[in-house]
C-alpha cells in the first residue's frame, strides 16, 4: 500500500528520475539528521575536554543512536513544537535520557542547520568534482583524435573559415575547465560556520565556560576540526553570511551555461549530420517518424541547463533580503534552491559523461560540407596563385567575382551544387595555374595552427588539471532514462 501510496503525490523527478544515488542520499534527511546528531555529538566532546560537566557515559549513549533515528517521533513532535530542530533535540533525548540535559548544550538552532548545509555543500562539490573531470577527459579525448580533421567553421551561423573537430572541442574544454577551477575554488573556500551561539557572539559559551575567551575559541576550533574544517568564519550573524550560498550557486550556474552551450552545439551539428550523441540500438527517436535520431539527450543537458542557471536567482534574493543578524524568511527557499541546484548539475554531468563517452563524428559528411563551401573560401588563394603566375591581381578578383556570382546562383537559386571549381578549371585565362588547384583546395591548408593549438592546451592546461583525479577516471556511466 505504501508503495501505490508513493504514486499519488508529486515526486521531484531531480530524485525520483535523474539524480545519482550519491547526490540524491546527500541532501536526503537520513543524511541531514545523522549529521545534526555528529554535530552534537562533537559538541558535547569537545565541552567535556574542556572542563564541562559531561561524562563519558552520556557521549558513549549519543554515540550509540547516533544513526537510529525515529523519523516517526520527530515528525509527530515537530507537529506539536513547529520547529525542527527541537523536534530533533527531543528525539534524540528520548533515546539517550542519560545525555538528554546536554544534547544541544549552549547551542542554537544554527549550529546544527547551518553547519549541515556546509558539510553538505562542500560533499555536494566532491560528488560534482571528479564528474567534471571525466567529462573533461572523455572531450580531451576526442579533441585529440579529431585535432587535425577540418571542419566548417561558423559565424552567426553562416559558413566561415576552416577549423578542424579537435579545435572546435578544446572551445568546450576552455569553458569546463573555468567551471573546473571555480567549483574547486568555490570548494575550498568553504568554512564551517562553528560554535557562534544566537546571534554570533558566542556569549552562551562564554557563559558556560564563566568568561574564559580562551576555552570559547578553542571549542570553536575543536569542533570545526571534528567536522573536517580547517577554518571557520570568523565572523557571523546567526546564520553563517548567505552570500556563501550566492558563491556555491553561482559556480553551477556558470557551469549550467558552459552545459547549455555545449549541447547546443551538439544539437546543432546533429541536424547537420556531421556529429551525433550516442544512440541505442533500441532507442526511438519519435513516435511517429521511426527514421528520426533526436539528440534528446543534449536536449535534456540544455533543458537542466536552463533550470540550473535559473535557480542562481534565488541565493541572490534570499542574500539581499537578510535583515540584521537573521531573518527566517530565507529557510524555505534555501530547503528548495540548494539541493536542486546541486542535484541538476550532478545530473547535467552524468548525461554530458554519457554524451562524450559515445559522440560520434560523420568525416563524409564534413567533407561534403567542405566541398561545398571551400571553392568560395579559396578564391584569395587562387588569385595569389595566378599573381605568382604573372597574372593582374585585379583582372584576376573581376574574373573571381563573376564566376563566384554565378555559381552562387546556381547554389541559391537553382538548389544545384557549388560549380565555381568547374568553371575555374573552363575558363583559359586560369590556365596556368590548373595544375596547382588540388593543392590550393587542400582543406588542410585551410586550418591554420588549429593541431597544434590542440595539442598545447590539452598538454598545458587540460591534462594536468585532471591529475587530482586520475583514480577516478574509469567510472562510466550507463544512463536509467
Amino acid at each position: 500500500m505504501e508503495a501505490a501510496d508513493e504514486f499519488m503525490k508529486y515526486r521531484s523527478p531531480l530524485v525520483s528520475r535523474y539524480a545519482s544515488k550519491e547526490m540524491a542520499f546527500n541532501f536526503s534527511d537520513r543524511k541531514k539528521f545523522t549529521t545534526w546528531r555528529k554535530l552534537w555529538i562533537y559538541l558535547a566532546k569537545a565541552e567535556k575536554a574542556l572542563g564541562l560537566p559531561i561524562t563519558d557515559a552520556q557521549i558513549l549513549e549519543m554515540e550509540s543512536h547516533a544513526d537510529s533515528i525515529d523519523f516517526a517521533m520527530a515528525a509527530e513532535e515537530e507537529r506539536k513544537l513547529r520547529h525542527d530542530v527541537m523536534a530533533h533535540v527531543h528525539t534524540f533525548a528520548h533515546c539517550c535520557p542519560t545525555a538528554a540535559p546536554i544534547i544541544h548544550l549552549g547551542a542554537t538552532s544554527c549550529y546544527v542547520g547551518d553547519n549541515t548545509d556546509l558539510i553538505m555543500l562542500r560533499d555536494g562539490f566532491d560528488v560534482l568534482l571528479p564528474k567534471l573531470a571525466r567529462v573533461i577527459d572523455r572531450l580531451a579525448n576526442f579533441a585529440e583524435k579529431y585535432a587535425d580533421l577540418p571542419t566548417l567553421g561558423f559565424t552567426h551561423y553562416q559558413p566561415a573559415q576552416l577549423t578542424t573537430v579537435g579545435k572546435r572541442a578544446c572551445l568546450w574544454l576552455q569553458d569546463l575547465a573555468m567551471d573546473m577551477r571555480n567549483l574547486q575554488r568555490a570548494r575550498d573556500d568553504l568554512r564551517f560556520r562553528g560554535v557562534k551561539g544566537t546571534t554570533g557572539t558566542q556569549a552562551s559559551f562564554l557563559q558556560l565556560f564563566q568568561g574564559d575567551h580562551d576555552k570559547v575559541e578553542e571549542l570553536d576550533r575543536m569542533v570545526t576540526e571534528m567536522a573536517g574544517f580547517k577554518r571557520a568564519y570568523l565572523v557571523t550573524g546567526q546564520t553563517y553570511s548567505r552570500k556563501v550560498d550566492v558563491d556555491c550557486l553561482s559556480t553551477l550556474a556558470s557551469l549550467g551555461a558552459t552545459v547549455h552551450k555545449i549541447c547546443t552545439d551538439i544539437r546543432l551539428l546533429a541536424n547537420l549530420k556531421e556529429i551525433e550523441e550516442p544512440f541505442e540500438k533500441e532507442q526511438i527517436g519519435s513516435s511517429a517518424m521511426p527514421y528520426k535520431r533526436n539528440p534528446m539527450r543534449a536536449e535534456r543537458c540544455c533543458s537542466l541547463a536552463r533550470h540550473l542557471v535559473a535557480l542562481v536567482a534565488d541565493p541572490l534574493q534570499t542574500a539581499s533580503v537578510q535583515w540584521l543578524e537573521r531573518t527566517l524568511d530565507d529557510s524555505a527557499n534555501r530547503r528548495i534552491s540548494l539541493p536542486e541546484s546541486f542535484l541538476t548539475a550532478d545530473i547535467i554531468l552524468s548525461t554530458l559523461q554519457n554524451i562524450t563517452e559515445g559522440l560520434v563524428v560523420y568525416p563524409k559528411v564534413i567533407e561534403r560540407h567542405i566541398r561545398h563551401e571551400l571553392p568560395f573560401m579559396a578564391t584569395e588563394n587562387i588569385i595569389m596563385a595566378m599573381v605568382k603566375a604573372g597574372g593582374n591581381r585585379q583582372d584576376c578578383h573581376e574574373k573571381i567575382r563573376v564566376l563566384s556570382q554565378e555559381a552562387a546562383a546556381v547554389v541559391k537559386q537553382e538548389g544545384g551544387d557549388n560549380d565555381l571549381l568547374a568553371r575555374v578549371q573552363r575558363d583559359s585565362y586560369f590556365a596556368p595555374i590548373l595544375g596547382q588547384l588540388d593543392a590550393v583546395l587542400d582543406p588542410k591548408t585551410f586550418i591554420g595552427r588549429a593541431p597544434q593549438q590542440v595539442s598545447r592546451f590539452l598538454s598545458e592546461e587540460v591534462r594536468p588539471l585532471l591529475e587530482p583525479y586520475k583514480a577516478k577516471m574509469d567510472v562510466k556511466i550507463e544512463l536509467e532514462l
